[in-house]
């Protein structure tokens, strides 16, 4: 995947930050909950229809949020350079891994290290140094193909 880089800016991304801070704040102190995206639609996706309406609200919201942000500003152009067949592996092999370290990046990097969770910092970390794994050995060691 490319981004397109000319139109990146350090303001889009503090507001874009701002915004995720402002939401995940609101959440907490509005209703005593994390803001972690797979559990949140893992109880979304749930049969049990109790309690689950804001977290439809809060994936509702997190699926408009290109379309109201393209009313002030042009989304940057992303060209996907993998097959369909891989994005789906990918997703799965993510959600899969959520489900693993009892949550995702927002539950243990944005939501977890900001109320201090020792196994939030320690999922965070193994998240970024597998990536950062997964970089080098696609850039300099393993060869993935390209599809």
């Amino acid at each position: 995947m490319s981004i397109d880089h000319t139109h990146f800016s350090p303001v889009t991304s503090l507001a874009g930050g701002a915004l995720i801070g402002f939401a995940v704040s609101l959440l907490a102190l509005g209703l005593g909950r994390i803001a972690g995206i797979s559990g949140m639609l893992a109880a979304a996706l749930r049969p049990d229809r109790s309690s689950r309406s804001w977290q439809l609200a809060f994936c509702a919201g997190l699926l408009a949020s290109p379309w109201l942000w393209q009313a002030f500003r042009p989304l940057p152009a992303i060209q996907a350079q993998a097959s369909w067949e891989r994005w789906l592996l990918a997703g799965l092999l993510v959600g899969y891994g959520a489900r693993l370290a009892g949550g995702c990046t927002s539950g243990h990097g944005v939501c977890g290290l900001s109320r201090g969770s020792p196994r939030s910092l320690l999922a965070t970390a193994s998240f970024m140094l597998t990536g950062f794994l997964v970089v080098w050995l696609d850039r300099h060691g393993l060869r993935v193909p390209r599809s």
